[in-house]
């Protein structure tokens, strides 16, 4: 038997729950619950990418930081951000296609649910 065919279709409530799992929690983790897994994998490894990339950068910052305190070395306030800002920026490029897969699972939720209004009811 096909596995798509024993699961149970989307429901608005499910749909509404990836959503906000997507957008306020981790994106990717939302798709890979409403069962998109491949982009969900993607976009959770992207947001992950970009989230380390700036978690680095605030360590060696602060470590630098730290250090030159410790040190008693001047303070070098030329910080370079390159690498926090292309973190975030990769970051928000998996929330946005986040975002854009959210959308996807609300309207195919409520299409099930407007296919199941139209469903005839079944006879036992």
């Amino acid at each position: 038997m096909n596995a798509t065919a024993t699961r149970k279709p989307l429901t608005q409530s499910r749909a509404l729950y990836c959503l906000v799992v997507n957008q306020c929690a981790t994106p990717g983790l939302g798709s890979i619950i409403a069962r998109r897994y491949r982009e969900g994998c993607c976009q959770l490894a992207i947001a992950l990418v970009g989230f380390g990339m700036v978690m680095f950068w605030m360590v060696h910052y602060f470590a630098g930081k730290i250090s030159r305190l410790i040190n008693d070395l001047p303070v070098d306030e030329n910080m370079n951000l390159l690498l926090f800002k292309f973190g975030w920026i990769v970051f928000g490029i998996a929330w946005v296609w986040a975002w854009f897969t959210s959308i996807s699972v609300m309207r195919e939720a409520k299409r099930n649910a407007e296919r199941e209004l139209k469903a005839p009811p079944l006879l036992k």
